[in-house]
């Protein structure tokens, strides 16, 4: 392997990105004695910030802009840790090992590191440039919202994914008129079971969200320049003051295929980030990877534990300690009370097995795939989630009876695999 892969003679780090992602990768870089220069250069003003918080407390008031931060800027300047904020990367010169940006400087690299995320998809509809039709990805679109929920008396969701679910939870909350109009025929359809989707789709009714499902968007109305309602190819019509679009997000892998890198809904990396080139990894919601829970599947997760671990992952192998990227993915989503937990890759599955009462509003439903523990969602059962994380990394064994048995030892079969590897 060239110089650079697993970190011989490299003295110099760059990262396009600011994320989680890139912000770990360099944390955990001098974490393990890396002396050379690190710099991470990102399009957003400012430090590397924290995501999640947009959609819950943050919208809400209950948190500032500093708070999002992922670590003071005191942080950086006693790691020496370079950010450059407000840059956009344009061109990889590959040949050269150079990095061109959007205000015509180069920065040279050792190793590079694509972090550069996704953005949301596009809702390419007759109306979807109207005032008043929001998406949510970045501190500045959440901003806007936050200064937007006061006022709002009729918002309508494009899409029942987290997203959408979190601020339809906090807008609801706030006495506001809610419509969720999603595609296909439940929430959260391409990541939860059916057992967990429909709770989630009783709960947030219960609130006084209004769903509306198999409806195709296909124009948002509005008046003097603001949109007013949403139109569905069924004819329906719902009003509203704000339009909110969540139908998923789209990998930042456009700089990578111009450098001529191999993308597949997302830059493709090997078991241990490593593009196609070796001085080039790539991590978070941008890299495509093969997943070990998914049966080697290339998969792109859009998760915090992703992009912690991956970063974690590069920078043991750039300081000598390659390893494969092997972590149990895990993701979150509070949806007002509820807090959602899922460990492992629960889809596709084929067949489940609750275990819990889901009318105490505490539950978790095990999903298997070809007899084997694929997954488990819990909602308000974080001791459910933590064993399940542990059942999975053990590969320990399980079956449907065993996983729907409330008295069977969920624990001491995880601790027996683990003590057994």
């Amino acid at each position: 392997m060239a110089e650079g892969a697993h970190g011989a003679g490299l003295d110099d780090v760059l990262v396009i990105g600011t994320g989680q992602a890139a912000f770990q990768v360099a944390a955990s870089l001098r974490e393990k004695g890396f002396a050379g220069r690190i710099r991470l250069v990102g399009d957003e003003a400012g430090l590397p910030y924290q995501r999640p918080p947009l959609s819950k407390a943050y919208i809400t008031g209950k948190s500032d802009r500093r708070a999002l931060d992922l670590r003071s800027e005191a942080f950086y300047t006693q790691g020496a840790i370079e950010v450059i904020a407000g840059q956009r990367a344009v061109r990889i010169d590959r040949d050269r090992k150079l990095v061109h940006f959007a205000n015509q400087e180069t920065l040279p690299y050792g190793h590079l590191v694509i972090a550069t995320g996704s953005r949301n998809r596009a809702l390419r509809i007759p109306g979807a440039e109207l005032d008043g039709v929001m998406q949510l990805r970045s501190a500045a679109d959440a901003d806007a919202l936050r200064l937007r929920l006061p006022d709002l008396k009729k918002l309508v969701i494009v899409g029942a994914g987290f997203i959408g679910l979190e601020v339809a939870a906090v807008a609801a909350s706030k006495g506001v008129h809610v419509t969720v109009l999603e595609a296909t025929s439940r929430p959260m359809s391409r990541t939860l079971s059916v057992p967990m989707s429909d709770f989630f789709l009783a709960a947030h009714q219960a609130s006084g969200v209004r769903f509306a499902f198999n409806a195709a968007v296909t124009a948002i109305n509005g008046s003097n320049g603001h949109a007013t309602s949403v139109q569905t190819a069924h004819g329906d019509v719902f009003p509203a003051d704000l339009v909110l679009i969540g139908i998923g997000v789209v990998a930042n892998d456009e700089l990578a295929a111009a450098a001529g890198l191999a993308v597949d809904n997302g830059i493709v990396v090997d078991e241990i980030l490593l593009t196609s080139d070796p001085a080039i990894s790539a991590i978070g919601d941008c890299a495509a990877y093969p997943q070990v829970f998914a049966e080697g599947t290339r998969c792109r997760l859009e998760s915090v534990q992703n992009a912690v671990d991956q970063g974690r992952c590069v920078a043991a192998r750039l300081t000598g300690s390659p390893h494969p990227y092997t972590a149990v993915p895990w993701f979150w989503s509070d949806q007002g009370p509820l807090k959602l937990q899922i460990a492992g890759m629960p889809a596709p599955h084929d067949s489940w097995v609750v275990r819990g009462d889901p009318s105490s509003n505490a539950f978790s439903v095990f999903c298997f795939r070809g007899g084997k523990l694929a997954g488990v969602e819990s909602v308000n059962k974080a001791g459910d989630h933590m064993v399940a994380r542990r059942l999975l990394a053990s590969a320990a064994p399980l079956t449907p009876t065993e996983a729907a048995d409330a008295g069977f030892d969920l624990k001491a079969r995880a601790s027996a695999a683990m003590g057994a590897t």
